[in-house]
């Protein structure tokens, strides 16, 4: 069953004259075994929306379900939709605080009193997903290790919850190209190999294009496109005036088109565009 957002609006210091509308009329299903990118300016209110997926927020109006059961509802024990839906905040190393790695990942997964013996094997299990070793990381202290360590600690720290939708905002910023990669391939094989239902936060339309199935374009509290990448990014004008750019290969490819190039302008790789181009210098394009 989905993540239900049903007629979301929220609205930061209601009642004072700084009053903020973070988001108006949200909704929106997140079906299960998707990966959904979420894009939008900065204020846009992608953070906020998220923040509601797992009830660190409480909606001012319209409801939350999570498997077909309203969060907020009477009786409902939050601490269940924290463990079923796994938010990993941007800049998650921030959050590092244990004196080991395997102190740091475990964490979780004690704090809802699971058994010490299950706990060692959601923490081996997490840090494989992310490439991490664990015979000879796990009594090291995280502040040792690199950025990209630091942060795939922090989302096997969440893996460790064993969640069923995981959600990522901006899991990439302040890393090197390797670092980028390195995180970027561990969420791609988490989807691919283990179900997850990803929910991924970014500024980057190179990132989203290419590893999306769906996108949701906030502007303004609002949801004003939705999509496969295909679909939102051959916007490309609408998306210019909310402030966002094509990914770099599809924005050439349109540059190309209007310059008279038989060349498709939905591509999101560097490889489509190579074809691409290359098939039109041989003379096999379409006219």
């Amino acid at each position: 069953m989905p993540i239900k957002i049903t007629a979301l609006s929220y609205t930061y210091m209601s009642g004072t004259p700084y009053e903020k509308k973070a988001l108006e009329d949200i909704n929106l299903e997140i079906e299960e075994g998707s990966f959904i990118g979420i894009i939008g300016h900065t204020g846009s209110g992608k953070s906020t929306l998220i923040q509601h997926f797992n009830g660190l927020l409480k909606p001012q109006e319209g409801t939350i379900e999570v498997d077909g059961e309203d969060i907020w509802g009477r009786g409902y024990n939050r601490s269940r939709v924290r463990q079923k839906v796994g938010l990993v905040f941007q800049y998650p190393e921030h959050q590092i605080f244990e004196e080991t790695v395997y102190k740091d990942i475990a964490f979780g997964p004690r704090n809802i009193g699971m058994a010490e013996e299950d706990i060692e094997e959601q923490v081996k299990r997490a840090m494989k997903m992310v490439a991490l070793d664990y015979e000879g990381l796990k009594d090291v202290s995280p502040f040792d290790l690199s950025g990209g360590q630091r942060r795939r600690i922090a989302i096997a720290g969440v893996l460790a919850m064993d969640p069923k939708y995981l959600v990522l905002d901006e899991p990439t910023a302040g890393l090197d190209p390797r670092g980028r990669r390195e995180i970027l391939s561990h969420i791609q094989g988490i989807y691919r190999e283990r179900g997850v239902t990803i929910i991924l936060v970014t500024h980057n339309m190179d990132e989203v294009a290419r590893l999306a199935d769906r996108i949701i374009v906030l502007d303004k509290g609002r949801i004003s496109l939705s999509g496969t990448p295909e679909e939102v990014f051959s916007e490309g004008e609408r998306l210019r005036e909310k402030g966002l750019a094509l990914p770099a290969v599809a924005s050439l490819m349109a540059r190309l088109k209007e310059k008279g190039w038989p060349v498709r302008n939905n591509l999101f790789s560097a490889d489509q565009a190579e074809r691409e181009i290359l098939k039109v210098l041989r003379g096999n394009g379409d006219a």
